[in-house]
């Protein structure tokens, strides 16, 4: 327990860290996400741009790399960081790792709730005059709004998930702090302190999420 005290600067610090890593794979990776959500929903067939080809190219995409378990997209995708100039470790590294993984998830999860709009609703746009466009950017969004936050509320608690394994390649963190700190030196107590504030951490968004959905659906 003396050893935690000593380390509760360093505990916070990596709570900064993972915070600051969460927020911005979740702006980078959550752009891109809908992005491609929104593209699968469009080009499907019977959607409002139906293109077989464009909607088979994203779909095997997103197939390919939702699957692979974070721990080894880490390794894989160390050759295309360095490639566009980002070390193979480090809080960069992690960031951008933790934004391509959850830009397919996240891809993934916007296209299924963006389905759930009726097509009723979609007819009716579209006979009031409304362009395809202005449909797919504005109104099916808005429709599919209670169930996206539900879903990106997910996909948060997944990214500090994700942050947590990223400290095997040094990307600071409560991942790192507990693996060096609390593994490596046979401490328990300071990895468990890790647990616990990732425990509140997804507490919080969790409660945030579904509050913030409830207000939403109940319009």
């Amino acid at each position: 327990m003396d050893r935690l005290i000593e380390l509760l600067p360093q505990l916070w610090s990596a709570t900064a860290e993972t915070l600051l890593m969460v927020t911005l794979s979740l702006v980078f990776g959550g752009i891109a996400g809908l992005l491609v959500g929104l593209a699968l929903y469009a080009t499907r067939a019977g959607s409002l741009f139906p293109q077989r080809i464009a909607f088979t190219v994203l779909n095997v995409l997103v197939n390919t790399f939702r699957p692979i378990p974070f721990i080894i997209l880490l390794a894989a995708v160390q050759p295309l960081a360095r490639g566009l100039g980002i070390r193979g470790i480090g809080i960069e590294f992690g960031i951008f790792a933790i934004s391509l993984a959850s830009m397919f998830a996240i891809g993934r999860v916007v296209e299924q709730n963006l389905l759930t709009v009726r097509p009723g609703v979609i007819e009716a746009a579209r006979a009031a005059g409304a362009s395809r466009s202005r449909i797919l950017f504005r109104l099916v969004p808005r429709e599919a709004l209670g169930p996206l936050i539900l879903g990106y509320t997910f996909i948060v608690v997944a990214l500090v998930d994700m942050t947590a394994m990223a400290g095997v390649v040094a990307a600071g963190g409560l991942g790192q702090f507990a693996i060096v700190n609390g593994f490596r030196q046979f401490n328990p107590a300071v990895t468990w302190a890790a647990v616990l504030v990732i425990v509140v951490i997804v507490q919080a968004v969790q409660f945030f999420g579904n509050s913030l959905a409830r207000r939403v659906l109940r319009r």
